[in-house]
């Protein structure tokens, strides 16, 4: 599959995707039993695992978003976390699930809970679609729940993009060859 300038090639598709979900629902649901936690999305890759979440979570609980980024359209991180959306929501004294697309270095995902603990959160967790155990630069001892561990490839589907493209696909892909500038 080519998306813009580079080539992908399937890496898991949409059926395993929603198994995965489903357990990690499981999971949440019971380890948040009896607690009302408030979700939150870090868009914009998020959104379509947030959507598909949260529909199998049947404890009471919250919904909300935060916007972060470190790609810009490549296929690197630029290190630099810039911050778009701010959280708008109080979370003090609540049990805090982080929601993201993937974790890679984990920088992002580091900042961002050590912000979230200034409001004094009861708790944080975080889950994640994809994590790459072998590009992790932060030990994140928060980060109890992850769809899928992939190796260190660059990734597109299911949230994911490349200079924006390729989030609505079903499947996640990886790249397999670069045509143009990366």
């Amino acid at each position: 599959m080519r998306i813009d300038d580079l080539e992908f090639e399937p890496l898991i598709e949409q059926e395993t995707i929603a198994e995965r979900i489903n357990l990690l629902s499981v999971e949440l649901n019971a380890d948040y039993a009896g607690k009302t936690p408030i979700f939150i999305g870090v868009l914009n890759g998020s959104f379509l695992f947030v959507a598909d979440l949260i529909k199998q979570i049947t404890i009471p609980c919250e919904v909300t978003f935060t916007k972060l980024a470190s790609y810009f359209g490549g296929t690197s991180t630029s290190r630099k976390i810039r911050e778009d959306i701010d959280l708008s929501v109080d979370i003090s004294g609540r049990h805090v699930i982080i929601v993201e697309d993937i974790v890679d270095t984990g920088n992002t995902l580091a900042y961002l809970i050590e912000k979230l603990k200034l409001s004094n959160p009861a708790s944080i967790t975080a889950c994640s679609m994809l994590l790459k155990p072998g590009k992790l630069e932060t030990s994140i001892e928060e980060l109890r729940y992850v769809g899928f561990e992939i190796e260190n490839e660059f990734v597109v589907g299911y949230g994911l993009d490349y200079k924006e493209l390729g989030r609505n696909l079903k499947d996640i892909y990886r790249l397999t060859s670069t045509t143009g500038e990366v």
